[in-house]
């Protein structure tokens, strides 16, 4: 038996949870452990982390606020100064300067020897990235979205299933009080039969022209940080920014699919499936480096007749952003910070025993811990990640043709468009090759 499946079986019999109900990870008694209370280091969930930039940075310190639970041993950038302030904040935390820092991801994987891993990325990097780690056996804590293209997006949720590994993504407002409230209301007939939801996200970045060639820092290595896309001088358009360029993202549109049209699939019972018509149509800018579109609407349909519309939501009626479902009976809208509807009686509803209740989860990066202990499906697993993305991959794939296609979720393939067709897949520059489905 390895050492990792000890540790797992270890914490698997040590934590006594309920499916659908996990709350804060439960600490081991000091009776069981025999060390007054403490967590013997190699009893601890070794974790290490791939993109320590701004949200790696953020999860990683998450991760860490559970020191009783998780060991953080290793941290791998491009940028390393990343890498540097990252060590730094696990040394901290560690009390000793025991942190690993590695510049290339496959030398981490190799090398290191972790139950679990957490990774933010830019998202052409997804693919290759996600899966590696999963066929490493690695539980994966994953930033949204899941992917650049369905193809990716796929693989992903091919390599987590073979490799039965636990999966969380950082689509966080699963574990938050409204967001639950909102779908539990819709998902149990509060507002009557749903007809149609829209879907506000934020409006898109303008540009910033077209900076010109600058040498490439000594922290960054550039090459590695472009990966599989295409090759381009560095113009000092990196990290966050990466988002408003096509070959690295879809700007906010696939930013923010993985939060509001996740939500907006929960509530219809539909997150693990998917509409099967889209049409779209988008403004881009006419020039500069950025050329993610800077406003959005897709328009979609689910076969059972339920119309969703996704844009930037300045363009719709209500200007809300979020999730809003309309149905026979009222409407329910929910953003963060924010839980209305058509009559506040609505929300004050209660929801008997027997009715449906949603997976719950108070603490989105507990609920992942727990799930590594008892190998439990998490609040946020990769088959809804893929479906909440493909919605916005979709609709970005309508727009760039201008057409309108048909698609089959279960197949995953648009019905009878070659040319939406070859958009669910991104061709990667050599020597990287697509990860396998």
């Amino acid at each position: 038996m390895t050492d990792k499946s000890t540790r797992r079986d270890f914490l698997k019999k040590s934590t006594a949870i309920s499916a659908g109900a996990f709350l804060l990870p439960q600490i081991i008694p000091s009776t069981a452990l025999g060390m007054g209370g403490k967590l013997p280091p190699s009893d601890r969930i070794i974790m290490g982390a791939i993109g320590v930039g701004s949200q790696g940075t953020g999860n990683m310190g998450t991760f860490l606020e559970h020191i009783k639970e998780v060991q953080f041993v290793a941290v791998c950038d491009v940028d390393s100064n990343h890498s540097k302030n990252a060590k730094g904040l696990v040394d901290a935390a560690n009390k000793n300067s025991d942190c690993r820092t590695y510049g290339d991801y496959r030398e981490f994987l190799e090398k290191e020897k972790l139950d679990a891993v957490c990774i933010a990325l830019p998202d052409h990097w997804h693919g290759l990235i996600y899966s590696a780690a999963a066929n490493k056996k690695l539980d994966i804590y994953g930033e949204k979205p899941l992917a650049r293209t369905i193809y990716d997006g796929r693989a992903i949720v091919s390599a987590v299933k073979r490799n039965n590994i636990v999966w969380q993504t950082g689509s966080w407002q699963r574990s938050t009080p409204n967001f639950h409230r909102a779908v539990e209301l819709v998902l149990n007939g509060r507002i009557g039969k749903v007809t149609r939801i829209e879907v506000g996200l934020p409006d898109g970045n303008k540009g910033v022209g077209t900076p010109p060639i600058k040498e490439v820092p000594a922290n960054l290595d550039w090459e590695m940080w472009l990966g599989p896309a295409p090759k381009v001088p560095f113009r000092g358009v990196v990290h966050w920014q990466w988002r408003w360029i096509l070959d690295y993202s879809g700007g906010q549109l696939t930013d923010w699919a993985g939060h509001h049209i996740d939500i907006a699939q929960w509530g219809i019972g539909m997150e693990r499936s998917g509409p099967v018509e889209f049409s779209g149509e988008g403004v881009y800018p006419r020039e500069g480096l950025f050329n993610v579109p800077v406003e959005y609407n897709i328009n979609c349909k689910y076969a059972n007749g339920i119309e969703m519309r996704v844009a930037n939501s300045s363009q719709l009626p209500t200007k809300n952003g979020g999730a809003t479902w309309y149905g026979e009976k009222g409407w329910i809208n929910v953003d963060r910070g924010r839980l209305i509807a058509s009559d506040p009686k609505i929300l004050e509803e209660v929801i008997g025993e027997n009715e449906i209740h949603p997976y719950k989860s108070i603490n989105h990066v507990g609920n992942f811990l727990e799930c590594v202990k008892s190998r439990g499906e998490t609040v946020a697993p990769v088959e809804i990640a893929h479906r909440s993305i493909s919605v916005g991959l979709l609709g970005e794939i309508a727009m760039t043709t201008g057409q309108k296609f048909q698609w089959d979720p279960v197949k995953e393939e648009i019905i009878g468009n070659p040319v939406a067709s070859r958009l669910l897949v991104r061709p990667y520059r050599e020597p990287w090759e697509l990860p396998k489905i």
